[in-house]
């Protein structure tokens, strides 16, 4: 077991491109982080694989670099959570990789949240129209593991009877590490239809869509055991995930979340911010998410959810978000001529290039300058993976609209700070959506490696006409998952206390005055025309 002297918590993250580890104290202070990257395998028909084995390995270098970095010794390690991506991962019996695509390599036995190769079968699972759907927004999603448990029956039919277990991958990395099967609730709620809030798995669903043999089997594959996050898991850590983390076997592991709810623990129950209620989470990475928490269920069409115990447990959350955020924005920049003399110059200065264009648009727009009013004439719908919410639609595609012959540095700045503008407009329909619902919201708490900047905020903040805040911790994720190992070792009671143990608010955007606030209205209109201009051309050329 760890030793009663451990006063020290790990949270492990593992997101689209690599794998992170932070070493935390008990109130939540951030000691020491490393990370390694992952490979994504892309292959036409929109897949995107992974490999687990991959995947395990460098979480395993990133706690041992981040217990190295924290001065600190696997003794010290008072427990471990883990999040992760809503990636399936498809395993034999015996705990070995299947092939999960065209490649028939057994090592790519991750399908990764972003594919969409099931939009076929997500398209006749929503023809359905199943009761599970309405805690969905009504619409299930291609990045959910129906559709693709489906897609392997009928296109890797030999990879679907072999399997001996589907997991989502924060499920993985925990039986990974106690040899427990136990499906957290985030997980089979979020991302399988789940019924959190009935203990149970709906057979007729399953039937209905293709999937019976699931149901047929008692459901074994997919989970039998469902726990609450933060749930100490089977006996602790094995001697073998011990020697792979550099940690003591026996140290608690926690029943995970997926990552961007960790980023929404990590964030919104800050002690004397009003509790998670009156908060929103909104998690700026890759995609992004959006993490509404009500006391009692909120059904927003086109908004996913609501789910019981999701996030904070014995509450509901709502899930939204933009499936290309910080990816869209990447995107985006790479259209302009000027992208390859600014990604050099952002080089020379070590900045990512989104960061360094954030500077030079706070360079030209002055002291108190509105630096939103840069894009004036320039407009984005930066929905280039779909929409996530609140449309709920894969097919719909970016606009850029108000484009001259401009290509210097100077309209690539516009370019970004409309990008940006873009997707505050998308949060603001989210927020708006769910308002008219009865699920509002005092504060946008945000998270993420692309929302670090304080340009990006304070345009959040003046698209949405919501404040944003940003917490103390430049580790959210991590802390939400430290917060749960916290609840596994005994350290906290239960999540929402550790939540306000060990995290804090570090600074507040509040929203323009009203010129400015009529100067985003004026946008978001046309952003919406935009928006219904985009998905009409994507349909009618399908």
């Amino acid at each position: 077991m760890s030793a009663p002297t451990a006063r020290h918590l790990v949270g492990v993250d593992v997101g689209t491109g690599s794998a992170r580890a932070g070493v935390f104290d008990l109130t939540g202070h951030l000691l020491g982080t490393d990370h390694h990257p992952i490979t994504l395998f892309r292959e036409e028909g929109s897949v995107v694989e992974q490999s687990s084995a991959e995947i395990w390995a460098a979480v395993g270098r990133a706690v041992q670099g981040a217990l190295k970095a924290a001065g600190l010794t696997g003794a010290d390690v008072a427990g471990i959570g883990f999040d992760a991506t809503c990636s399936l991962v498809v395993l034999d019996p015996a705990g070995r990789s299947l092939p999960v695509g065209p490649s028939g390599d057994p090592a790519r036995d991750v399908i990764v949240w972003m594919d969409h190769r099931a939009t076929a079968q997500t398209e006749r699972i929503n023809a359905t129209k199943h009761r599970v759907l309405e805690y969905v927004g009504g619409r299930i999603s291609p990045e959910m593991e129906t559709p693709k448990l489906l897609w392997l029956k009928e296109h890797r039919r030999e990879t679907f009877d072999a399997a001996g277990h589907f997991f989502d991958l924060t499920d993985f990395l925990t039986w990974k590490a106690t040899g427990s099967a136990a499906r957290s609730i985030c997980t089979v709620t979020c991302k399988w239809t789940y019924m959190g809030h009935e203990s149970r798995w709906d057979e007729s669903y399953f039937r209905q869509i293709g999937l019976a043999d699931l149901a047929e089997e008692g459901f074994a594959r997919i989970g039998t055991e469902v726990v609450m996050p933060g749930t100490a898991l089977g006996a602790g850590l094995t001697e073998a995930a011990a020697r792979d983390l550099g940690l003591l076997p026996g140290t608690p592991v926690a029943a995970g979340l997926i990552d961007a709810h960790a980023g929404g623990v990590g964030t919104v129950g800050a002690a004397g911010e009003g509790g998670a209620v009156a908060n929103l989470a909104y998690v700026f990475g890759t995609s992004s998410c959006t993490m509404t928490t009500t006391e009692d269920p909120v059904f927003v069409p086109g908004v996913w959810g609501p789910y019981y115990s999701a996030m904070v447990p014995g509450a509901w959350l709502n899930e939204g978000g933009q499936s290309a955020a910080g990816a869209a924005i990447d995107q985006l920049l790479r259209f302009h001529p000027a992208s390859a003399e600014a990604s050099a110059a952002a080089s020379r200065a070590g900045l990512s290039l989104p960061a360094w264009l954030a500077r030079r648009a706070e360079a030209l727009a002055g002291a108190g300058g509105e630096v939103a009013r840069l894009a004036a004439g320039l407009h984005v719908v930066p929905e280039f993976l779909g929409n996530r919410a609140p449309h709920a639609d894969p097919y719909t595609r970016a606009l850029i609209a108000g484009l001259g012959m401009e290509d210097d540095l100077d309209n690539l700045v516009a370019l970004y700070v409309a990008g940006i503008c873009g997707l505050g407009y998308g949060l603001r329909q989210i927020l708006e959506v769910q308002a008219k619902r009865g699920a509002s919201v005092a504060t946008i708490v945000i998270s993420g490696g692309a929302g670090r900047s304080d340009l990006v905020r304070q345009i959040l903040a003046d698209a949405t006409g919501v404040p944003v805040a940003a917490p103390d911790t430049e580790e959210p994720v991590l802390l939400g998952s430290a917060i749960l190992a916290a609840v596994a070792a005994g350290a906290a009671p239960d999540v929402a206390t550790g939540m306000a143990q060990m995290s804090r608010i570090a600074r507040r955007y509040p929203p323009g005055e009203a010129a400015l606030r009529a100067f985003h209205d004026a946008r978001f209109a046309l952003f919406e025309k935009f928006q219904v201009l985009a998905r009409d051309a994507a349909l009618r050329e399908a």
